[in-house]
């Protein structure tokens, strides 16, 4: 692993003297008595204890967050970030005076949250990790970012992301240029939510947003030591973020903790008439919420699979030692863990892609208005404004892709009327009912990340072979590390809107091994000020 030099150190307080506003206790207290909060690896409910204390404020929660993004995101060419929001920190004065006034926090009351570059955020540039889409801002929020919004939370920045979603391996935009994983710098941090899970990793924001298609909240979260969670499809809207194959594309939250995670989760949840797959979930959210069942004790007594046909599919050594601890580690919290098989895997879940990336962006940008800079893929392409490594995808989704919008008529349907799809579902659902388990679990990745440029070190993606064809949640948590720092994840897949089963086995599991860690190479900036030296 990279070394922090004498003169790196130097250059980072220069950057934090300049910047910092660190939160301390309010004016009222004694002088002696000023406590510094620091917001590296801090949880939503540490930034609330802070508030409530009186620690600080919510300005100076977002200025500790700004600080971190100037002095380690462009200099240490992590580059996670592509734009942050100038109105951040009005938003946050505006929080400070609604808590003067009602003494009340909102669920997610100050917390900033990093959002990829594909959904829409009003008033802030929104294009997909496309040059063609440079300076567009939308003129209304995504659901999502809808939601999050009402319940207190602050866009805090857009993240990078790999162009158009294209790519689960690497994070490369031709708006932003590429991503690199925080626990070394050498490597990458899967894609194509890259940059946001490279952003919460290195803790330049409190929680964050990431969309999956086929592997692109679990992958990252995977590579960068975080909670991923991909929903059931339909649980949360998708209105408002830029698709890439919108029959298996979903948002979720990327956090450090499992808590964190459910705490997104419960305020985004909800049928939204924008998007009409959100009509499935109706009746299917838990009444009081997801977080009662985040319990310390809840792998006792339950009975988990483990799917060996992706756990041996040609495994990283290291990896496997990993996931072999990993079923250690449930039956020592009290799990029954046995190996189960889904019979015909490879017949049931053969030619469950479809391309139709060109239909729903070509809608999507014709959503956008007469402001948007480009209308259509095709204008995209004629434009040259896009990475050299997704030129091909660009040209054999114009090429091949679907057009049609009656996609069932192309055997493209939605998880819960297309018959592959949900003969998919239904043999994995047999499987579980059989063995009478909870969940499934595999390694999220058979291997460590690749290096940077490596593009044939893409090895080991588990996460496209399941949920996004099935529609079932699937949750990724960390279990350890490999050579060089490198994280790794367990993955845990669930009946369809089970979410509650998922969140109480990972909370459990997450408790009882504790494998996050922060990494080394982006730790707390030096304190100036009141309360610092």
């Amino acid at each position: 692993m990279r070394a922090l030099s004498k003169s790196w150190f130097s250059f980072l307080l220069a950057l934090a003297t300049a910047w910092l506003s660190s939160c301390t206790a309010s004016p009222h207290k004694q002088e002696d008595k000023k406590q510094v909060f620091e917001v590296t690896e801090v949880s939503i409910e540490d930034v609330h204890a802070a508030l409530k204390r009186g620690d600080c404020n919510c300005e100076q929660v977002v200025s500790a967050y700004l600080a971190r993004i100037a002095a380690y995101d462009q200099p240490t060419k992590l580059n996670s970030i592509v734009v942050t929001n100038p109105a951040a920190l009005e938003t946050a004065r505006q929080l400070d005076a609604e808590y003067r006034r009602t003494k009340k926090l909102r669920p997610l009351h100050c917390i900033p949250v990093i959002v990829k570059d594909n959904y829409n955020t009003a008033g802030l540039q929104t294009a997909a990790g496309s040059a063609a889409l440079k300076g567009f801002a939308p003129t209304t929020d995504a659901t999502m970012v809808k939601s999050l919004k009402a319940a207190g939370a602050i866009v805090l920045a857009k993240s990078n992301m790999a162009e158009w979603a294209f790519s689960p391996m690497v994070t490369i935009s031709s708006i932003a240029g590429e991503t690199r994983n925080p626990y070394n710098l050498d490597h990458v941090p899967a894609g194509s939510s890259g940059g946001t899970a490279a952003a919460v990793a290195a803790s330049l924001g409190t929680v964050g947003l990431g969309t999956d298609t086929g592997n692109s909240i679990r992958g990252p979260s995977s590579h960068n030591a975080l909670v991923g969670f991909r929903p059931t499809l339909g649980l949360l809207s998708r209105a408002g973020i830029t698709p890439l194959y919108l029959r298996n594309d979903t948002g979720g939250p990327m956090t450090r903790t499992v808590a964190d995670a459910t705490q997104l989760l419960e305020v985004m949840v909800g049928p939204d008439p924008a998007d009409p797959l959100t009509a499935y979930s109706a009746g299917k959210v838990p009444q009081g919420g997801y977080r009662q069942f985040m319990d310390k004790n809840g792998l006792k007594g339950a009975r988990i699979g483990v799917l060996r046909t992706l756990s041996e599919c040609s495994p990283d050594p290291q990896v496997k030692a990993l996931f072999e601890k990993a079923v250690a580690d449930l039956r020592q919290a009290g799990a029954e863990v046995i190996d189960v098989e889904i019979p015909d895997f490879a017949k049931v879940s053969k030619d469950q892609w479809c391309s139709v990336f060109k239909r729903d962006v070509n809608a999507y940008l014709a959503e956008l208005g007469p402001t948007s800079p480009v209308k259509n893929i095709n204008e995209v392409l004629a434009s040259g404004k896009y990475s050299a490594y997704i030129k091909e995808n660009l040209q054999n989704e114009l090429a091949n892709g679907v057009a049609s919008t009656d996609v069932a008529t192309e055997g493209c349907g939605e998880a819960y009327t297309d018959p592959r799809r949900i003969a998919f579902r239904n043999a994995v659902t047999a499987v579980m009912d059989r063995y009478q388990v909870g969940a499934l679990v595999y390694p999220t990745w058979n291997h460590p990340p690749a290096k940077v440029g490596d593009f044939k070190g893409y090895k080991g993606d588990n996460s496209q072979l399941i949920a996004p064809h099935t529609g079932q949640p699937a949750f990724t948590v960390p279990m350890g590390f490999t050579y060089e720092n490198l994280p790794a994840g367990l993955q845990f897949l669930g009946r369809s809107f089970d979410e509650a089963t998922l969140i109480k086995y990972a909370f459990a599991y997450e408790q009882a091994t504790r494998h996050r860690k922060a990494p080394a190479l982006f730790p707390a900036l030096p304190v100036t000020g009141a309360g610092g030296k």
